[in-house]
């Protein structure tokens, strides 16, 4: 039986990783500000964590309703961007201060408190995974225009090769996955005119579970995986 902890995964890819990285009889404690999908007639239990990770001590109040079970797979999926981002629209002189802190807190800074606080029940672990979603945004040459929601990426790329060197010791995988375009569900992907600019939810899946399954003697430090549109 396998723990896992995803954050942000009430909707979009999140709720793709709760539905479809669990086996019968994992646990899955799922981290949102809106209620999930918590269905188990596939034998998986889901435990709704309720949080607002732009808060001060909500890392703190995530271990505590986590309690002091093992953590296998501790999945960072919280991301948000400002507004009209990814369009012609985007403007940055127009982005409010409080719209950057709020990206800059869930984004980055809620990464690295809550894994912090995380840390004793990834220790209990017998083969720890930690994952950060990253983006194309964080990646040298994406020529991306967002200032805020690029910066969060980047600095999750540096609290992954930083966090890695803290818990070598105890033989736990931390990995960057920084998605291009990506699909959340193959209704997304077929109504794409050209299923070429996004990434199919099955191999995102496929990817996930290649991470996850790898003992403790390897670590897959970063990937890249982009549609084959993107232009990075």
């Amino acid at each position: 039986m396998t723990n896992y902890l995803i954050f942000g995964a009430s909707r979009g890819l999140g709720a793709l990783f709760s539905r479809e990285l669990p086996n019968a009889g994992d646990t899955v404690w799922i981290v949102s500000r809106s209620e999930p999908y918590l269905d188990e007639l596939d034998g998986v239990v889901r435990v709704w964590i309720p949080a607002d990770l732009s808060m001060r001590g909500t890392g703190s109040m995530i271990a505590q309703k986590y309690g002091d079970a093992p953590l296998d797979v501790c999945l960072y999926n919280a991301g948000i961007w400002e507004d009209d981002a990814f369009g012609d629209s985007y403007d940055y002189e127009k982005v409010k201060d409080e719209d950057t802190e709020r990206i800059i807190a869930i984004n980055l800074t809620s990464a690295i408190v809550s894994v912090q606080k995380l840390l004793p029940n990834l220790r209990r672990s017998k083969n720890a995974k930690i994952i950060f979603t990253g983006s194309i945004n964080g990646m040298e040459n994406s020529r991306a225009p967002e200032v805020a929601y690029s910066a969060s990426k980047f600095g999750l790329r540096g609290v992954t090769h930083a966090l890695r060197e803290v818990v070598r010791k105890d033989r736990i995988s931390v990995t960057c996955v920084n998605l291009g375009s990506a699909s959340a569900t193959k209704d997304e992907m077929e109504a794409d005119s050209n299923a070429r600019n996004t990434v199919s939810p099955d191999d995102l899946i496929s990817v996930m579970r290649c991470i996850i399954s790898l003992s403790n003697a390897s670590c897959v430090k970063e990937i890249d995986l982009l549609a084959m549109s993107d232009g990075v």
